[in-house]
């Protein structure tokens, strides 16, 4: 409800119609079947406008939508407190910011100096430009290195194409590396199922075997006369 009269009255193609009585502004609203909205309430006459509020307030939560979706956060990863960190350390941190651009945020990378490492600039510049290289395959440079105090930053935003080609080859290497562990399953329970089998037959052989000498022992063993043996046995007296 608007308590203050006159308005500077606005129309509902846009026109300026000018100072009026707000009781006759609304009930020019009425007649066109619109509302009467303040749109600028801190001035005197207060600014308002014929308008259908419904859509107006609907346009309006739209453009705040797209505008938040149009919005890229800006993620930072920083390289320590000094150009004096181990190349590993380095290595996570460019992994970090990987995952960051394939997620769709820009990556501001931050080298800092402390003491007199201010004096070899160009090492921290260096290792800024060696990790644009690495990152090279997913994103572009935004903004160049620029100086704050003692720290030089850059701005990495990824680039739209080269990420969605990064995920298509990863989701392909993904595919291949499952298929190969498949293969490799199927190959191990097959030779698993054929060991099996060999230690049955084994075992068969060896029953076998053992069946054959219990036959052997079974049987009495008959012992071939020799006419000499026999001839000095009897000599003896055995």
């Amino acid at each position: 409800m608007i308590r203050i009269s006159p308005i500077r009255l606005i129309g509902a193609e846009g026109e300026q119609v000018g100072v009026v009585d707000t009781r006759d502004a609304m009930r020019m609203a009425q007649e066109a079947g619109l509302d009467l909205v303040e749109i600028v309430a801190d001035t005197r006459p207060p600014v308002c406008k014929i308008m259908d509020y419904g859509k107006y307030k609907y346009d309006q939560s739209k453009r705040k939508d797209n505008k938040a979706a149009n919005q890229q956060e800006i993620k930072e990863v920083r390289l320590g407190r000094s150009v004096k960190i181990d190349p590993h350390d380095v290595q996570i941190r460019v992994n970090q910011a990987r995952r960051f651009l394939m997620q769709g945020h820009k990556v501001q990378i931050t080298q800092r100096f402390r003491g007199r490492e201010m004096v070899h600039k160009e090492l921290g510049l260096e290792r800024l430009a060696e990790i644009v290289e690495q990152l090279s395959d997913i994103a572009k440079v935004e903004m160049a290195p620029r100086w704050v105090m003692r720290q030089a930053s850059i701005v990495l935003a990824p680039d739209k194409n080269k990420v969605e080609a990064a995920k298509r080859k990863k989701a392909k290497d993904d595919e291949a590396e499952a298929t190969a562990d498949a293969e490799l399953d199927a190959q191990l329970a097959k030779l698993d199922a054929a060991d099996d089998g060999s230690d049955d037959d084994d075992d068969a052989v060896e029953g076998t075997e053992e069946a054959k000498g219990d036959d052997k022992k079974s049987k009495p063993t008959r012992k071939v006369s020799n006419p000499v043996e026999d001839e000095i046995s009897a000599l003896l007296g055995e």
